[in-house]
């Protein structure tokens, strides 16, 4: 009844904040004033309409920006297969790991603050870490051979196994403290520093973020990071009168087409575990927001969150020499991975037309982007399909798409 009580006032405060933080579109600018060849971008919104029109996707939104200015920004099919509701550019999405670099954005605001280090052992901030066992190749138990750094923490190099591996474990079954009081009973999967390993090291973040702000991470994110920067429809769950708005997820049929997929649970209830690893709900032109100040060098309209040496901090590659991201696998050529994002440190090896110091990431469903500072680039796109990131799990690879037709139509990088 008392947990019930604080979830029905929880949602009524964050529905009496949503008419609070109403913001203006964002600024605009013709495409051939920023180096784009108009026609060659129209290819973008062409090719979106054909995977809708092929009933490989249900409806997809996509924004690019150049120089801070928004010139595409499109939505395409449906929100709903089910009801025929036409996509808008306003309509929510779950974007599960696009989660990830936010809890990144709330940790470097607490390094700017002198709360923690790089080099700082975990032990230091999570007492409970201090000794953790390593599971050896033979399954014995030996020591840490350098306890895990809160560097490692933050490229997922700390030693945790990935999530499938703390499957029994149920980790997220209660609250972050929960989770931690797991862990520590569990061994480590690798020595920390020897392998790239995708598993819980951000809800790991996200439990320091707490203990190190003395806010509960829902209210951080909120104070700290959606206010300031005008991100009224991104949150943990969303007010009833916005339920509306999520998305549907979809899957695909045995025929390879675009169908509807399961439930994914009330977008209004309040959760008692705040995942910074996967739990927010945003719309595109929200994300873009956050992805725009990190562009900018840690600032928007105004409102500066990092310190521009703080964000180049963040996109710096900190893995060990032979330690490769490896997320669906064969592991990723060219690819490092700093604070919370994966960085393009080799184009040519990695096979994209992106600019060096790229910095990126996505989310299951199909949500991704990407800030590239070589040519002052920002993209963000938005599908919702179960497996939608996987490769070989039925949605068209959009990561690898978008790119060829944006640098397509940079026709002059130097404008």
């Amino acid at each position: 009844m008392l947990l019930d009580r604080r979830r029905l006032l929880l949602a009524a405060g964050a529905a009496a904040l949503a008419p609070r933080l109403a913001f203006a579109a964002p600024p605009t600018a013709d495409p051939e004033a920023v180096g784009f060849s108009p026609e060659k971008l129209k290819a973008l919104g062409a090719e979106m309409q054909a995977l809708v029109d092929q009933q490989k996707l249900a409806g997809v939104t996509t924004l690019l920006a150049r120089h801070g200015k928004v010139v595409h920004f499109e939505s395409r099919g449906v929100a709903d297969l089910a009801t025929k509701e036409p996509l808008r550019k306003d309509h929510i999405f779950r974007i599960a790991s696009m989660t990830k670099p936010v809890t990144g954005l709330a940790m470097m605001m607490l390094h700017e603050e002198g709360k923690w280090a790089l080099e700082d052992p975990v032990e230091k901030h999570i007492p409970q870490f201090k000794g953790l066992k390593v599971k050896g190749p033979d399954g014995q138990l030996v020591d840490q051979v350098s306890p895990m750094t809160m560097a490692q923490l933050m490229s997922h190099t700390a030693g945790f196994d990935v999530s499938s591996g703390y499957a029994g474990a149920r980790l997220q079954e209660t609250d972050l403290q929960g989770m931690i009081d797991k862990l520590a009973q569990l061994p480590l999967a690798c020595q920390p520093g020897t392998d790239w390993r995708y598993g819980p090291s951000v809800n790991v973040q996200g439990y320091i973020v707490e203990k190190l702000s003395g806010m509960s991470l829902d209210a951080f994110f909120r104070t700290r990071i959606f206010e300031p920067l005008k991100m009224a429809d991104t949150g943990f769950y969303v007010p009833a009168e916005k339920a509306a708005r999520v998305v549907a997820l979809n899957t695909y049929g045995p025929d390879g087409k675009i169908a509807p997929g399961p439930g994914l649970g009330d977008p209004t209830r309040v959760p008692t575990f705040w995942s910074g690893s996967g739990g927010l709900l945003s719309t595109v032109e929200d994300y873009w927001r956050f992805v725009q100040m990190v562009g900018n060098g840690g600032e928007l309209e105004g409102v500066r969150l990092l310190k521009p040496e703080t964000v180049v901090l963040m996109r710096r590659n900190v893995l060990a020499p032979g330690v490769k991201v490896d997320l669906y696998g064969p592991s990723q050529e060219g690819v490092g991975f700093g604070m919370d994002f994966a960085v393009l440190l080799d184009p040519e090896a990695a096979g994209t037309p992106m600019g060096k110091d790229t910095h990126w990431w996505g989310g299951a469903f199909g949500t991704w982007f990407w800030i590239d500072p070589t040519n002052d680039i920002v993209f963000v796109g938005f599908i919702q399909n179960l497996n939608g990131s996987i490769p070989g799990g039925g949605a068209p690879p959009m990561r690898d798409i978008t790119p060829q037709l944006v640098y397509a139509a940079l026709q002059r990088p130097e404008a």
